[in-house]
């Protein structure tokens, strides 16, 4: 035991924790901090341009990884400046872990320069947050941090900490290194595991809804091995994207508001839906109260708030999706009898053959789905796709073909525009092999563009596309859909010129105006070894279809 100040003691205590990288901004409340950061050798900090961007990046970060992203800014506006971030990952339940600076404590409620109560500010947004008010605390505060980060339902996780207690000294006792393996898993219940195996072993007409819970379990191998026991067509929400191979002979797609029609088609008619670490919101669902109507649910959450909130649930299975999966195997494979999908699975096949998204467009100004297809046939299996939000997002979500979990990082229940851009950066620095491509929208990348400065600086050499419209797409469609075509402050009218603005930051920038074009820019972006961005005109006037009109019915779907 040695004493050290409260800001040597936070460095010590996140590198216990196996932190390598932190993204943020100093300031006046947390220069104490940054002081120390000037002679640290095992954790790298980058430098972002705006809060908002260090925690979209820590959220991209523990996504792609695995484990807990950090960020960490100065008190008062740097702190409410993380606030977007923060929620976003609570919605989408992605282990972060936020450190603000804050005035001294004896300060604290006097309305000091800079000082908010983050306290109060993060308590609804975040699944639990701290105020550190003495030296002797800060190491269990960490280790409580990231446990409650990253076990059971993962979710964000605040940290303020007042100056004087960054400056202040103690004699304390670090943590020792936490090793990373198994952790402890949340068992089910033996009753409702009967009653799913029982359910499922004598459907006719099964189905598995898959979704986020799967990637944060690490139960994908799992998920495919039920599904080819069951014979089960298999849909995803748009945060399961990739926990099954989106090329297997089981996989429909996404489902949902702006999903595959052959997947929404399969969620109406099948005798037995297996919602598994997937939370049923108002966009997979469309109307509850005719979702999956004919149909028996079982719902795996590893939250039980989650389960029955909001569509009817049969068999409630609270648990983590990984040793419930296999339970259910087991259990499947110690029956004898078993329904028969053969007639389930031809109609299937014969609705995703009915159904499939049309890519091949030659149009000039181009498709969206044919630029989707020229990036897909660029990439491989290993690279990682993070999108902004809108109608870039649900194009990439809807026709690129995902493999593998982790590998599609997109902002689910907040849909925070300007998310993908940072997110991206996150990404690369966690996996630094893996090419990692933006989807962008103009309008959502341009929330964040400011942060081509800190990839080029850092020599984060991600790629965004950017699909060019002039217009804040998402909301045009609505606009054009369902109020007349009343296209109310939605075209952006003056942008920049993408391919300069990328440029003028050190980066590399190109156009591709034809479809043949975009295939091989893409791979001079990713070859020319820096940040790269690569505008790609689209059709203004094209909308994300099918679609289900908000609170519809999924199988009555726009086309």
């Amino acid at each position: 035991m040695v004493e050290l100040t409260g800001a040597k003691i936070l460095f010590e205590a996140l590198k216990a924790e196996g932190v390598k990288h932190i993204f943020g901004i100093p300031g006046g409340a947390i220069i104490p901090v940054y002081d120390v950061l000037y002679d640290e050798k095992e954790i790298h900090h980058i430098l972002v341009r705006h809060e908002q961007a260090a925690a979209h990046a820590a959220d991209g970060y523990a996504r792609a990884l695995g484990k807990a992203g950090v960020c960490m800014t100065t008190s008062g506006p740097g702190a409410t400046n993380l606030t977007t971030g923060m929620l976003n990952a609570y919605m989408d339940s992605s282990p972060v872990v936020a450190i603000s600076g804050q005035v001294p404590t004896l300060a604290l409620g006097t309305d000091a320069f800079q000082e908010a109560d983050m306290l109060s500010i993060m308590l609804p947004i975040t699944k639990h947050n701290f105020i550190v008010h003495r030296v002797e605390e800060l190491p269990s505060t960490v280790r409580r941090a990231f446990h409650v980060a990253t076990t059971g339902r993962p979710g964000p996780v605040h940290i303020d900490l007042p100056k004087d207690v960054q400056a202040g000294k103690a004699d304390v006792k670090i943590p020792a290194k936490v090793k990373y393996g198994k952790s402890p898993r949340l068992e089910p219940e033996l009753e409702p595991l009967r009653k799913a195996v029982n359910l499922l072993a004598n459907a006719k007409q099964p189905l598995i809804f898959a979704g986020g819970g799967i990637v944060w379990s690490g139960a994908s191998a799992e998920l495919v091995q039920l599904a080819e026991l069951l014979m089960a067509p298999v849909v995803t929400s748009l945060l399961g994207k990739g926990v099954i191979p989106e090329d297997h002979p089981l996989a429909l797609g996404m489902l949902g508001m702006h999903g595959r029609m052959a997947a929404n088609m399969a969620v109406t008619e099948c005798d037995v839906l297996l919602g598994v670490g997937a939370r049923f919101d108002d966009r997979a669902t469309g109307d509850v109260r005719y979702f999956a109507p004919n149909a028996k649910i079982i719902h795996i959450d590893i939250d039980p708030v989650e389960v029955g909130k909001t569509v009817h649930v049969d068999v409630p299975v609270t648990g983590d999706a990984k040793p419930v999966l296999a339970a259910i195997i087991k259990g499947l494979r110690e029956r004898a009898k078993r329904g028969k999908t053969s007639e389930w699975l031809e109609r299937v096949k014969r609705m995703k053959h009915e159904f499939a998204p049309r890519m091949d467009y030659d149009e000039v100004p181009i498709k969206p789905q044919r630029a989707i297809k020229e990036i897909q046939s660029v990439l491989d299996d290993e690279a990682i796709i993070v999108t902004e939000v809108g109608q870039c997002q649900m194009w990439a979500a809807h026709y690129y073909a995902v493999k593998k979990p982790r590998h599609f990082i997109s902002s689910g229940g907040l849909g925070t525009m300007g998310f993908g851009f940072p997110a991206a950066m996150g990404a690369k620095v966690a996996c630094p092999k893996c090419d990692v491509v933006n989807i962008a929208g103009d309008g959502s990348f341009l929330m964040n563009s400011q942060e081509l400065a800190t990839v080029v600086e850092s020599k984060i050499n991600v790629v965004s596309c950017i699909f060019d419209n002039r217009y804040l797409g998402m909301v045009k469609q609505w606009q054009d859909l369902f109020f007349q075509k009343r296209r109310s402050a939605t075209y952006l009218g003056t942008t920049p010129d993408f391919v300069k603005l990328a440029e003028a930051y050190g980066a590399w920038g190109d156009c591709a105006a034809k479809p043949s074009e975009i295939a091989p820019k893409l791979r001079e972006a990713l070859r020319c070894g820096k940040p790269a961005v690569l505008d790609i005109p689209i059709d203004p006037d094209e909308h994300v279809l099918p679609m289900v009109p908000a609170g519809g019915r999924l199988d009555q779907m726009l086309t």
